[in-house]
């Protein structure tokens, strides 16, 4: 069994030569929430060096707030700011000479694509065009899953290895402090119960149906570095590679 373990990087938190030999795709920041072409550039780097498939990371033009609350804004100024994202960074990339392999929202942009569906919709339209034979992360039920399947967008499921569910697939508030998960065992029993049987334990302590083709670890959670390598190294004792 093959998984993938990815990671929000150039975000700032400056760990990334760390916790890249320990995982096999990569979410960088592209502007909208952090970053700039110094940061996209020694991330790209990194993950080339250590053969890390690459990912754009846009999110809402929010570097105050680390693009974690919902901004009230234009379709029109979404749409730019999201296309310049993109546009900058696919021009690092080029000069890399490196493919896209996959977009993923961030942070409050993630979540709300995830059940509102204007703003789904809107997002595929703006995203649309740069994925053609590029992957779009997404949550397992969402509707921004349904909404790229229509438009015959290649997805990939995304869980979270560092987070806590709530019943309806949520992801528990950050605002909780229960919303992360920053023991090692308890992230490795977490990935591994979803693996296995396509579920996870919500914090109500419901199994819920989920599917997983790649988990997330965040790069500023509280001892990341170790989370990546204790799973890097377990999941391997499974039988399950990462890539």
């Amino acid at each position: 069994m093959n998984i993938d373990i990815n990671c929000d990087v150039g975000e700032g938190v400056i760990n990334e030569h760390l916790i890249m030999p320990y995982i096999s795709s990569c979410n960088i920041a592209c502007g909208g929430h952090f970053g700039d072409v110094t940061s996209m550039d020694k991330t790209i780097a990194l993950a080339i060096e250590h053969k890390v498939k690459i990912g754009a990371h846009p999110s809402f033009p929010d570097k105050v707030n680390f693009g974690r609350k919902l901004m009230q804004m234009s379709n029109d100024d979404l749409r730019d700011s999201i296309q310049n994202q993109l546009d900058i960074f696919l021009e690092r990339l080029f000069s890399f000479d490196v493919p896209l392999h996959h977009i993923k929202p961030h942070g409050a942009l993630y979540n709300t694509i995830a059940k509102d569906e204007d703003l789904a919709v809107l997002f595929i339209e703006i995203t649309k065009k740069y994925l053609k034979d590029v992957f779009l992360y997404v949550p397992y039920q969402s509707v921004i899953e349904e909404i790229a399947l229509k438009n015959n967008i290649k997805i990939k499921y995304e869980a979270f290895a560092d987070r806590n569910y709530n019943d309806d697939l949520s992801l528990v508030s950050r605002n909780t402090p229960n919303a992360l998960l920053i023991d090692e065992k308890e992230v490795l029993n977490h990935v591994l119960f979803m693996i296995k049987h396509q579920k996870v334990n919500t914090i109500s302590g419901l199994e819920k149906e989920i599917k997983a083709d790649t988990f997330c670890v965040h790069s500023d959670t509280k001892n990341a570095l170790e989370i990546v390598r204790y799973l890097n190294e377990n999941l391997k004792k499974e039988g399950i590679t990462i890539a």
